[in-house]
This record gives structure tokens, sequence and C-alpha cells, in this order.
């Protein structure tokens, strides 16, 4: 049976840690946990699930998830954020995959939970994520905050059925709060590598955004909060390229 590692960082998750860590229990060889220095119970936590703990300062979505995975013993990985889950149908597929492995990695639906509704629209669901994978293959890439897993040319890459569960926004406040940060790292992120995004980017692709959000991908079937989350969306774009050309504009 091939061994697998629950690779998971964490900053402040003291509020949906211990479902994601229960979540595992079942197809877990080891849980490794990078944390940011958090100043919730996540260090808490941690010690009373038993699970490998280290800390690390935040330098960034990519570099972090990239160390954690460095310091995973098995040739197997599962990797997840705090406030994420498996469904119990994930996991019972992630178990026959243990017994026999059909691929190099694997995709899953991720579903998302938005001011307390589980989404069926929007980019909310299905929401793809190729969170399971044999680290020899893989490397985190991207731009943060969007960190993406990236696998060489040829490796064999399979669906795998059930959802990872994660309740991605509390409320309109909370969603508020997460665009302005995703917003200035992902500006600090295209700056420093020299990506320029002028006025009329600003304005067509955060209109853009807005119109996939609530009519391509459905936010309309989800009523008040579809177009909520859409409208927040094209605010996070517009935000994101404003943020941009403020650099440029200040020279650092």
């Amino acid at each position: 049976m091939e061994k697998l590692s629950v690779v998971i960082i964490t900053f402040n998750e003291g509020e949906h840690l211990s479902k994601c860590l229960d979540s595992v229990k079942a197809v877990a060889d080891e849980v490794l946990v990078l944390d940011s220095f958090s100043t919730d119970r996540t260090q808490e936590i941690c010690i009373e699930a038993g699970v490998r703990f280290y800390e690390h300062t935040f330098d960034g979505y990519v570099s972090q998830k990239n160390r954690a995975m460095e310091m995973a013993s098995h040739n197997l990985i599962l990797s997840l954020d705090g406030d994420e889950a498996l469904s119990e149908e994930a996991s019972l597929e992630i178990l026959k995959l243990k017994e026999n492995p059909l691929a190099d990695g694997y995709v899953f639906n991720r579903r998302n939970n938005y001011c307390g509704k589980w989404m069926r629209y929007t980019s909310l669901y299905p929401d793809r994520k190729l969170r399971l994978f044999d680290p020899r293959l893989a490397k985190w890439t991207g731009h943060d905050p969007h960190d993406r897993i990236e696998m060489p040319n040829g490796a064999n890459i399979c669906r795998i059925q059930g959802d990872i569960l994660h309740w991605v926004i509390s409320d309109r406040a909370d969603h508020l709060r997460k665009i302005d940060n995703f917003s200035t790292v992902a500006a600090e992120a295209y700056f420093s590598k020299g990506i320029k995004k002028g006025l009329l980017a600003r304005y067509s692709h955060s209109l853009w955004r807005l119109l996939v959000e609530f009519i391509f991908r459905g936010g309309l079937m989800e009523g008040r909060l579809g177009w909520q989350f859409s409208f927040l969306s094209a605010k996070y774009v517009y935000l994101k390229y404003k943020k941009l050309s403020d650099h440029y504009a200040k020279g650092n």
C-alpha cells in the first residue's frame, strides 16, 4: 500500500482546523502542518492532534507550500489548507487509490461554503484543484496568492470522486477583508515580475469577471449571494490592477 503524507499550511486556522484534521485521519500515514506563527489556537489544536508541527515565516503561498512539501516523508501527498476538509466520499476514494495507484496526480472538485451556503454555481463550484500527487514530479507555482501544482508534460492526471470542502468566506465583511489582502499580495507579485496592466485592463477585466461569474457561471442562480460574490470578485480584479499601477507610480 502506498503511504500518504497530508501537508497543510496554516495561519490562524483555529476555526476550521479540527474539521480538516479529523477528515484525514482515515487516509493519512502522517500529517504535517507548516504554520506562519499563528496567534490563535492553531498550534494547540495541532499538538492535541499529534501532527508534525513546524513554523516558518510566511514568504508567499507558493514558497510556503513548496517548503512544506519538501518536509513530507512519503511519495504521495495530499495538500490541504487549514480551512478545507475531505468529504467522506473523497476519503474512501483515496483509500482505494492507496491500494491501487492509477496516476501521478488527482484532481478534486472543491465545494465552497460562502456566507454559510454551499455554492453550486459561479467559480466556487466545481472549482477543480489538483491536490493529490507524487511530489517527485510536482512543484507549486503561479502568482501569489493563486498557487497551483505544476506537473511535467506526459504526467498522468485523473479525476477523483468526492469533494474537498472549503469554508472560504464567512460573511460580506470577511470577503471584503480578503479581497483587500489578496489584491495587495497579487499586485506585489505582479510588480516583482514586471507585469503591467493599464487602465483599460483594470476596467475591462473587472467587468468581464462580473459577467463570467454572474451570467456564464450561473451566479444569478444563487440569488443575492450569487450577485454579491460576482460583484466582489470583480472588485478584487479592479483593486489588484489599481494597486499594481500604484506600485509603478511610486516606483516601489
